[in-house]
């Protein structure tokens, strides 16, 4: 899709009703969804994160960006994600801490960002993280520069694709929690995109599909 064109819609994506859990087991491992529906994660004291799902134009065309990060000792190494991290002492809000870490991962100042709207909040069990997700526009083709302590590539994901069903596949995976299990996933090039990413960005997708048609 035209960045031109997108932009139009963003109003009224703004205004779209978000699906929380609803959303999000459409692309949950079938292991968490039951603890999706129980939230039962409050007891646990989770630590708090924020992510950029930013949209911008690539040659004229409506792109999402997506990171995929380092290996690491750690539960999410080498694996896709949004731009983002944890909250820090000085960050003034979830948002703030969105921008922030992604100009810190990719190179994107905060001012080139508009922040459209928050969407549901997710947690994530193996790293007992609750995650805040934002969705952003930069309305100017972006220059990303990584930084390879904490990103090896960013992957640029046209609307269209996004948007398409047929990205999503069923794939075997061994997680922290199971071993050999089918689990859906966006396909992002030669990329798997499962888990809490995958999960948001079912969010997303639909809030977006249910605003254009």
């Amino acid at each position: 899709m035209l960045f031109s064109e997108f932009i139009k819609f963003v109003p009224k994506i703004e205004k779209e009703k978000l699906l929380s859990t609803d959303a999000h087991a459409k692309m949950a491992p079938l292991e968490r969804i039951s603890f999706l529906k129980e939230a039962n994660y409050i007891g646990k004291n989770p630590r708090k994160a924020a992510v950029l799902m930013l949209f911008y134009p690539k040659n004229g065309i409506t792109h999402l960006a997506l990171i995929v990060r380092n290996t690491y000792p750690g539960v999410h190494s080498s694996q896709i994600g949004f731009p983002g991290g944890k909250v820090e002492l000085e960050d003034l809000d979830l948002q703030h801490t969105a921008l922030r870490e992604t100009h810190e991962e990719v190179g994107v100042h905060p001012e080139k960002v508009r922040i459209i709207k928050p969407f549901s909040e997710i947690y994530i069990p193996p790293s007992n993280f609750l995650v805040y997700p934002f969705m952003g526009i930069s309305h100017e083709e972006l220059q990303f520069i990584p930084d390879l302590d904490e990103v090896k590539r960013v992957l640029e994901f046209p609307l269209s694709l996004f948007l398409d069903d047929n990205t999503i596949s069923k794939v075997k995976m061994t997680t922290s929690y199971a071993t050999d299990i089918e689990v859906p996933a966006f396909m992002v090039e030669k990329y798997v995109v499962w888990g809490a990413t995958a999960m948001m960005m079912s969010e997303l997708k639909e809030n977006i599909k249910n605003a254009i048609i």
